[in-house]
């Protein structure tokens, strides 16, 4: 049986403020991980923690993050959206509402300085996904965290959600400017070489009805 993460179902749209988290998050349990791609070498001032929330109108994640070190892109496009972003320090959620087109899937990006990318996955190539999502980050040099909080459409991941339905999905930490670098992973995808784009790897996403 594949590792679940559950999203929790909330009753109105979350204010996203990273510094200062809606209540609503509380209701979240976390997943953590601090492993490499691998399951191995864990490393806990690396921990990943993420939290899901949702409603008809969007999927909400919240990433915090421990640090060592920060490795972050100076210029973006002006929205904030970044080509090339995993070249730096990110977070990242791999989606997929749909497991029978195992190699269609979503993936989302998010840098400690606020810089973003959505990207949409499809055999053979990639394209921009223009998902209109939201975000708020926060960054702690005192305590060695960032943090993100991630509002994305639900328009944008699938054309006829169904709270019943159980998606895939894995999450990752990439860390340093070159080469070797840390890859972490919530689901070790177990490459030889570092690789997240293992949809065989994605743990099961649900949606709590409660």
């Amino acid at each position: 049986m594949p590792a679940t993460v559950s999203a929790i179902r909330v009753s109105r749209e979350i204010p996203l403020d990273a510094r200062h988290p809606a209540p609503e998050w509380a209701q979240a349990a976390p997943v953590s991980f601090c492993a490499d791609w691998q399951g191995r070498h864990p490393d806990p001032a690396r921990q990943t923690e993420v939290r899901l929330l949702w409603t008809q109108a969007a999927l909400y994640l919240r990433f915090d993050c421990r640090f060592r070190e920060l490795f972050v892109f100076e210029d973006s496009a002006p929205s904030g959206r970044r080509d090339q972003l995993w070249d730096r320090d990110v977070a990242e959620a791999f989606l997929q509402p749909d497991p029978s087109r195992l190699h269609h899937y979503r993936e989302f990006e998010v840098s400690p300085n606020g810089m973003w990318i959505d990207l949409d996955i499809f055999p053979g190539g990639l394209s921009d996904l223009h998902s209109g999502l939201q975000r708020s980050v926060c960054l702690d040099p005192d305590r060695s965290t960032w943090s993100a909080e991630l509002a994305l459409p639900m328009t944008a991941l699938t054309s006829n959600f169904c709270p019943t339905a159980i998606w895939r999905a894995n999450f990752y930490r990439v860390e340093g400017p070159r080469e070797p670098r840390f890859y972490s992973a919530w689901q070790p995808t177990n490459t030889p070489q570092p690789n997240f784009h293992v949809p065989e790897a994605f743990g099961s996403l649900r949606f709590d009805q409660t």
